[in-house]
């Protein structure tokens, strides 16, 4: 095609007005959610989910993993924003400024992910766990910051779900400062300078993790079903172009289920794929200002990004996603949306242009 005429198929001879502007908005969920939507009590009854039987999750406390190189694990995690919290020849437990005794765990071994870690409302809901198929006993914590008591269950692919209980918290750090932010007719930071100074993204707190399953709907029912996680959103193809009303789920974003009390829009997520392996964790920073410079800091240090900074559609999070040195993702997160009960469920097309709003083009392979 000859320049003329590639300059006439993207450039109306006639334009009707000026390109609008971009602009953001702060929607209400009931504006902002798909209108592809259903109720989430409706939802959990459809799907026959017995809430008295679930195990009542608090909240996300940790994960786990095993490296094989835990002086360069530390190494890169502190250059990510956490702090040892207590380590042995063989253990790392790192923290960060929330109150959670640490938010990351790492032991001696070779590449592996040993689950993420929840807090359950009561020890009888450990006691509920302990006799599911599969669970380990109810273990007391000796050895890790904070005490408490431990189950460790089983997913139908293999994947450990940790249960906590019961683990005094500490009385965190230092919050950092929410910055005055000047606007074109509102200008409150008046005779007061912006200045910042280089270093790692302090990490807060874990925010979630996700799995790439190769059974997605039996692992759907397990997690639904076992644990009070309810989907916020659900991503779909269409398998069957020559029938376009027939689709197929294949990613969720899930929240902890804490009736009309607000929380994370996703505190795991999974998605369909050939093969069964850890996505990524993510732990939440400040702010933008915050991510910015961490990301510019892991530059400087040789780390390898995978992508970002940019903003999520669902759960509308700022994201910077990088490789550790034993190659698994790891995520800084900020300005996260909040859900409760009357958050509808949503549904949406699959895609790379359903991940994010700005920010660098999303790397082919990266729901891989």
């Amino acid at each position: 095609m000859a320049f003329d005429e590639l300059k006439e198929k993207v450039t109306p001879k006639n334009p009707s007005r000026e390109t609008s502007p971009n602009r953001g908005t702060s929607l209400p969920q009931d504006a902002a959610v798909s209108s592809d939507r259903r109720r989430l009590r409706e939802w959990q009854r459809e799907n026959n989910i017995d809430l008295d039987a679930q195990i009542k999750l608090k909240r996300i406390a940790h994960v786990q993993y095993q490296h094989p190189d835990l002086a360069e694990i530390t190494t890169f995690l502190r250059d990510f924003g956490m702090t040892v919290a207590k380590k042995t020849d063989t253990k790392r437990w790192y923290k960060g400024y929330g109150t959670d005794q640490y938010v990351y765990y790492a032991q001696q071994g070779e590449k592996k992910f040993l689950g993420g870690t929840f807090e359950v409302q009561s020890y009888a809901e450990l006691e509920k766990a302990a006799k599911l198929p599969g669970a380990t006993p109810i273990e007391e914590i000796t050895e890790a910051p904070g005490g408490g008591y431990m189950v460790t269950l089983y997913d139908p692919e293999g994947f450990p779900v940790n249960l906590m209980y019961g683990q005094k918290p500490t009385e965190g750090g230092t919050l950092p400062e929410i910055l005055t932010t000047n606007y074109e007719v509102e200008k409150p930071r008046i005779a007061r300078f912006q200045r910042f100074k280089p270093g790692p993204a302090a990490v807060h707190k874990l925010g979630h993790y996700g799995l790439c399953v190769k059974d997605f709907p039996a692992q759907l029912q397990w997690y639904t079903r076992t644990f009070n996680f309810a989907p916020t959103d659900f991503l779909y193809v269409n398998p069957n172009l020559e029938k376009p009303d027939e689709r197929l789920d294949v990613a969720v974003f899930c929240h902890i289920d804490i009736g009309p009390d607000y929380t994370d829009h996703h505190t795991f997520f999974m998605s369909s794929n050939p093969t069964a392996h850890v996505h990524h964790c993510s732990f939440e920073v400040h702010d933008f200002d915050s991510q910015n410079l961490g990301h510019e800091w892991l530059v400087s240090k040789g780390y390898k990004s995978v992508w970002g900074v940019g903003r999520h559609i669902l759960g509308s999070q700022i994201f910077d996603y990088w490789w550790d040195t034993t190659g698994n993702m790891v995520e800084h997160y900020a300005d996260g949306d909040l859900v409760n009960e009357d958050t509808p469920v949503g549904w949406g097309a699959a895609g790379d242009e359903s991940l994010a709003v700005w920010g660098p083009e999303v790397p082919k392979w990266f729901l891989d």
